[in-house]
């Protein structure tokens, strides 16, 4: 069966709405930052949806082997770190757009961490595509006089870790089902990031009830609901051809930061996120032209 086949139109549905929730979650997450500390704000959130995923993924749970449940939670230590570093940067970042556009570098560097710790060999087009992502990078950074911002280090950081876990998962937990690892990794990442917050966060709770709000669309609609579709629409297709339509999600957020907060983007930050983007299309090149010709019967002729 082909791929195409695989990846009936339902799917392409599912993952394009997905983009759209997590991209709303980027404002969700800059707003409710406005009364609460970062490690907190995402500490508790990820807590909260991973204790609403559990029911679901309990039997499933039931039935894993208990090593197999410390890898899940094992994991969960560096998806930590990399959600902590993206939630550093987003309460440091004053553009939205820019800042998920260098987040979606996490993708391109799969392949390249694949390489330096597993010995894997990337696609030659990862090769044409780094180049030009570095090049837009560099563009964001001259955009602040030639100096890179606090929150763009912690979205590379967060970006280097995204790309560490996307590894890890498909290689130490390949065989947990995602609904149970999803639950595991949410519910880890929300209990060491709420204590490491009450060690080291002294900001105190502003809780307004906007706020309250905001945190709950985060757990209810860019946690649980997000998370939920993504595992549902991953499984109706293949990780590739999902990673494709993903893609989409730093888009959507340039877009909304513009709406919601009134964003605009100098010359030279529209470049470099354009740039990167690029990059990514020509990392999944082979895959970008399979959804094309799919969405597109009439370019097959």
């Amino acid at each position: 069966m082909s791929v195409l086949k695989q990846a009936p139109w339902q799917a392409d549905a599912l993952l394009l709405l997905v983009t759209v929730v997590a991209a709303s979650g980027w404002i969700f997450s800059k707003e409710a930052l406005a009364g609460m500390p970062p490690l907190l704000f995402i500490g508790t959130r990820f807590l909260l949806a991973g204790l609403l995923l559990l029911p679901f993924a309990w039997p499933a749970l039931q039935r894993l082997p208990p090593r197999r449940v410390r890898r899940g939670v094992l994991v969960g230590f560096l998806f930590s770190a990399a959600i902590a570093f993206w939630i550093l940067g987003l309460s440091y970042s004053d553009h939205l757009g820019e800042s998920a556009f260098i987040n979606s570098l996490g993708i391109l560097l799969v392949p390249v961490v694949a390489r330096l710790l597993f010995g894997d060999r990337p696609p030659r087009s990862t090769w044409v595509a780094l180049p030009v992502a570095l090049f837009g990078f560099a563009l964001l950074s001259l955009n602040a006089g030639f100096r890179i911002e606090a929150s763009q280090l912690l979205m590379v950081c967060a970006a280097l870790c995204f790309a560490l876990l996307i590894n890890v998962n498909t290689r130490v937990v390949r065989n947990v089902p995602a609904l149970p690892l999803t639950t595991l990794q949410l519910i880890s990442v929300g209990s060491i990031l709420t204590c490491l917050s009450l060690v080291v966060e002294h900001q105190p709770l502003a809780l307004s009830p906007s706020i309250v709000g905001w945190f709950m669309a985060s757990v209810l609609l860019a946690s649980s609901l997000r998370f939920f579709l993504q595992i549902k629409a991953q499984g109706m297709t293949t990780p590739s051809h999902a990673a494709v339509i993903l893609m989409l999600e730093a888009v959507w957020t340039a877009l909304f930061a513009a709406w919601w907060f009134g964003e605009t983007m100098t010359l030279l930050q529209l470049l470099g996120c354009s740039l990167i983007f690029t990059a990514l299309l020509i990392n999944r090149w082979y895959w970008v032209r399979k959804v094309m010709l799919r969405w597109l019967p009439s370019a097959q002729r």
